[in-house]
């Protein structure tokens, strides 16, 4: 049986592009093989420096996950720090991770065009991200096109740990990424993320996300001409959440004018509100019993926590820690 790995930093409210970047193809994989899905704490360190507010990101991100499918039965959903094995890990991976490997890195590169000083938790954490991989003998990485890089990373720097201390030493992972829906585009156009300021929560409240919705950037074609669709993060965003029937009408109205953006826009709150309201119901069912939420966690991260020390213990012999 396939594992599957893959994490979501506990950095504020889960959005749309972490839905369709990560969270839907980690829960469609759940049915196909043994999944464990962490909450990177760790990761969210590099920029969360609130405890109050890392606390309480981490059980949101636990909330969201649970209520938008995830299986505890099927999936083991854990914190990241409950294994604190992930760090060991990291450290003797990065002894054997070259530096121009990491400075070649997208996290770190924008940092430095952006004129800003990376802490070396950014800079690091690549090998980090490799340690949440290996640990647990993962063969597939469900992440957004932005992720790939760091699977490879992971990639390579097994392969030079198995190179150094025998073949099998650890699992190649491999990436998954659904392509139509790699990259979700932002209410300014840009990929959604939360350093841009250009997020739609999941589960924001109607008046928020009507008014976020209505605040969509948008070219200036006069309502009566045609409108261009590749290029309207309105159509985007809509076909993530709309039937092929209502995207193509969508689309035809684009192209024949006569309809503003404004009515394309209440269009696409509709839809979201529509898609989303089973998970959010379900939402505030978990909601109110935070201690199932949180035992399920602890449970979780017991079971992971199971297969990480066998895997350090293979590792420490490999590498004459014992």
């Amino acid at each position: 049986m396939k594992r599957i790995l893959s994490g979501i930093k506990p950095t504020g409210a889960p959005h749309l592009g972490n839905y369709f970047g990560m969270m839907k193809s980690a829960i469609e994989w759940q049915h196909q093989g043994e999944a464990f899905y962490f909450i990177a704490d760790y990761h969210a360190l590099t920029t969360v420096h609130e405890p109050k507010a890392l606390r309480e990101h981490t059980r949101a991100v636990a909330l969201d996950f649970l209520a938008c499918g995830l299986d505890s039965e099927k999936a083991v959903l854990f914190r990241q720090s409950d294994v604190p094995e992930h760090t060991e890990l990291a450290w003797l991976l990065s002894c054997h991770t070259p530096m121009p490997m990491l400075e070649n890195c997208h996290a770190f590169k924008d940092h430095l065009a952006k004129n800003k000083t990376p802490n070396h938790g950014l800079f690091a954490y690549p090998v980090l991200m490799a340690a949440d991989i290996l640990l647990y003998d993962s063969n597939i990485v469900p992440v957004g096109r932005d992720q790939k890089q760091h699977v490879e990373v992971t990639r390579d720097i097994a392969a030079a740990m198995n190179h150094a201390y025998g073949a099998g030493l650890f699992v190649i992972p491999e990436p998954s990424i659904i392509q139509q829906v790699a990259t979700v585009i932002g209410l300014d156009g840009q990929k959604m993320s939360k350093s841009y300021n250009n997020t739609i929560g999941l589960f924001e409240d109607e008046k928020p996300l009507r008014k976020k919705i209505m605040s969509i950037v948008t070219d200036s074609t006069p309502v009566e001409s045609p409108k261009a669709t590749t290029t309207s993060s309105i159509v985007a965003l809509y076909r993530l959440v709309a039937s092929e029937t209502d995207v193509a009408k969508m689309e035809a109205d684009f192209r024949t004018g006569g309809t503003g953006y404004g009515d394309f826009k209440k269009r696409l709150f509709e839809a979201l509100w529509e898609f989303f309201r089973p998970m959010r119901q379900r939402r505030v069912e978990l909601a109110a019993d935070p201690g199932t939420v949180d035992a399920i966690v602890k449970s979780a991260g017991e079971r992971a926590r199971a297969v990480a020390v066998r895997t350090m213990e293979r590792v420490r012999s490999a590498v004459g820690l014992r």
